[in-house]
């Protein structure tokens, strides 16, 4: 007998999702047994999970490290993924990644984090030796917590994997979406189950874009709702996404625009 549930849109694996979130970079805290939290001035998380985090010298986990047997001590990494609009819960999904931290040598460090500026820039990474110290986390185990689950992930699963093509600037697209397109996110509700189509006093909210959909947040009174909405084709590329979203919208060019995914709208024609 077949089964009679409703069939879920395809989605990212945990560990594509894991990626993401950590290629996206979000906010961080790092937290060891009996060393109060720290913030790092930079984290970079590579394809493994190991990650790199500058600490200000002030930070009570390094002399926790140093003091150590064998100057390796037990810790978490918590990264924050948060939704590109103000929504009322902000935070739209987690990456715990628990392993052990160390203070690599000076030379090692300078090329640690000269590696790290080359794939993302940021000034504080100037502060290395002059009030900061760098630290790397080696993995044992990640957990991911989002909308589409929750999933315990290994080193090796995050490294099999690959971050979402779209996944460092979809915040910008919807962050447009919703200020310069709200006509948009009116035709998209028709997508919506219809259970919440008739919900009264609810806003519509752009809240993630992947190879896969795009997802939308349904603020009602007394709770939230996530809706995943597939597009018609997978997705790898900008134009097919652009053409995808036009496929969904229902041709956006009778309103007399074009909407670009990359934050930006065309005159039609």
């Amino acid at each position: 007998m077949g089964s009679t549930r409703p069939r879920r849109p395809p989605a990212p694996s945990a560990a594509e999702r894991a990626r993401s979130i950590a290629a996206r970079g979000g906010t961080a805290s790092l937290v060891g047994t009996g060393a109060p939290q720290a913030a790092p001035l930079v984290h970079h998380v590579r394809a493994d999970g190991s990650a790199m985090l500058l600490l200000d010298d002030d930070e009570p986990v390094l002399a926790a490290i140093r003091s150590a047997q064998g100057g390796e001590f037990a810790a978490m990494l918590e990264i924050t993924d948060h939704a590109p609009v103000e929504l009322r819960e902000p935070v739209r999904g987690l990456l715990w990644i628990t392993g052990r931290l160390r203070v690599p040598e000076p030379d090692i460090a300078r090329r640690i984090a000269l590696q790290v500026a080359d794939v993302r820039p940021q000034e504080d990474l100037l502060r290395l030796g002059h009030g900061a110290t760098l630290v790397r986390l080696d993995p044992g185990s990640a957990v991911l917590s989002d909308a589409e689950g929750t999933a315990a992930l290994t080193p090796v699963d995050l490294a099999a994997a690959w971050p979402d093509p779209f996944c460092r600037y979809e915040g910008h697209w919807l962050a447009h979406l919703e200020a310069s397109h709200p006509d948009v996110l009116d035709v998209l509700a028709r997508h919506l189950p219809p259970a919440l189509r008739d919900l009264r006093d609810t806003r519509l909210r752009p809240l993630g874009m992947d190879r896969y959909g795009l997802r939308l947040r349904l603020e009602a009174p007394g709770r939230d709702h996530d809706v995943r909405i597939a597009w018609p084709e997978q997705v790898t590329t900008v134009e097919e996404l652009r053409r995808q979203m036009q496929r969904l919208v229902g041709c956006p060019m009778r309103r007399g625009v074009d909407v670009d995914p990359l934050g930006g709208s065309r005159p039609a024609g």
